[in-house]
């Protein structure tokens, strides 16, 4: 796995419950409800999905040392 993968995993969750406490907010300051708001979680979390799976599948591609010695100069 890559750090960028890595990275991705792990800010999922932090970044669903700020999602979610911005959502819980405009409910109480606002005349948006949790009800129609929703919606927002769901593609946020599709997003994340993504991008972690675009970081892994970069990483699977990303050369893994220096290219092979051989060959000649002739």
């Amino acid at each position: 796995m890559n750090k960028t993968f890595v990275l991705v995993r792990a800010v999922r969750g932090p970044l669903m419950l700020i999602a979610l406490g911005v959502l819980l907010l405009l409910q109480k300051f606002t005349y948006f409800g949790f009800s129609q708001s929703w919606p927002i979680l769901v593609i946020l979390y599709g997003v994340l999905k993504l991008a972690e799976r675009g970081a892994l599948q970069a990483g699977e591609n990303a050369p893994q040392g220096p290219p092979p010695a051989g060959g000649s100069w002739s």
